[in-house]
């Protein structure tokens, strides 16, 4: 059977956003995990991750019938299939991936298919209130919770690591990763039809497993030097509570509502709130060195949340005076 063309265009989008969206958002959720981790082979932690998302997606495919666990609902598949407008999203992500900078592949990805300015709006309400808790969170957790324990972590940095440390990071991460799929997945499956065939289905998630594990042998690719960039993640401890606090973030946001967020943004908030708590009162910390860079990963941020509208709206625009042509 001949294969047509909106099929061609269905699987190379799927591809270049499994790309994109592995190597920008995955590695945001897994980039401590790979930083404390870097001296375990890559195969192991691809397998670990692998196994999670496997789950995951079973879970959601066989058991809930909704893969993307419901947060399609208002992005409908389009009525003439995949066309080559729906390419340019995920290539414009890998572009910016491969620059290092941290877009929202929600935004970039998925406001091509919304039909209203308001599942926009609701969108970006969503996802500057994370911003905005993960922040918060972030400072006060690491400005007074565990500033004993901060402290601690940077003394004995250079001390061997008590072994319980590396199962609690790994259940964190586990947890996280889990909480990341659920939020995030949509963003590739989106490309394919809402009524998911069994075949078809098993492609995204063998793409996904194959492209994830190229990405792990890469040590994170160039998204993973915005997080070797932040304070301590490759302390095993620093990364647990990293992890699992945004973990724990994700799962409120998920249990508030079906409305696609931007993990992105939750996750440069934490960050961020957590620079600027310890900053505070680490020795050896520049404020004004801690503010410019978060101000600098918020405007990146911000870069891409723009190229996300402009192409939300731009692009149907454009494919019409295509097809006047």
């Amino acid at each position: 059977m001949p294969v047509d063309l909106n099929t061609i265009w269905m699987v190379l989008a799927v591809l270049l956003a499994s790309y994109s969206i592995v190597g920008n958002d995955s590695i945001q959720t897994l980039g401590t995990f790979l930083s404390s981790n870097s001296h375990r082979p890559w195969w192991v932690l691809w397998i670990f991750a692998g196994l999670i998302m496997t789950g995951v997606l079973f879970y959601g495919y066989f058991a809930l019938g909704d893969v993307s666990y419901e947060r399609l609902a208002r992005f409908p598949w389009p009525e003439g299939g995949i066309t080559w407008i729906y390419v340019l999203p995920p290539l414009v992500l890998l572009i910016l991936t491969r620059l290092s900078i941290p877009v929202s592949t929600t935004f970039l990805v998925l406001t091509i298919f919304t039909l209203t300015l308001g599942d926009m709006g609701s969108m970006l309400t969503k996802s500057l209130l994370g911003y905005a808790v993960a922040a918060v969170t972030g400072f006060l957790v690491f400005r007074f919770v565990v500033k004993r324990a901060t402290e601690y972590f940077a003394r004995t940095r250079n001390d061997p690591i008590p072994r319980y440390w590396v199962v609690l990071q790994w259940c964190s991460t586990g947890f996280l990763w889990s909480q990341w799929i659920i939020q995030d997945i949509a963003n590739i499956f989106v490309f394919f039809p809402r009524d998911l065939s069994v075949p078809t289905f098993l492609f995204g998630v063998f793409a996904l497993l194959a492209l994830q594990g190229w990405l792990f042998r890469q040590k994170g690719g160039p998204i993973q030097r915005i997080v070797r960039s932040k304070t301590g993640v490759t302390d095993v401890r620093s990364a647990t509570i990293i992890d699992f606090i945004y973990g724990v973030i994700l799962f409120i946001f998920k249990e508030m509502s079906n409305i696609p967020m931007s993990t992105t943004w939750v996750f440069l908030g934490l960050l961020a709130g957590r620079e600027v708590g310890l900053a505070l009162y680490l020795s050896g910390t520049d404020m004004k060195t801690t503010l410019r860079t978060v101000v600098m990963d918020a405007g990146k941020a911000t870069f891409g949340l723009f190229m996300s509208v402009a192409l939300a709206l731009g692009l149907p625009w454009l494919a019409m005076k295509f097809a006047g042509a």
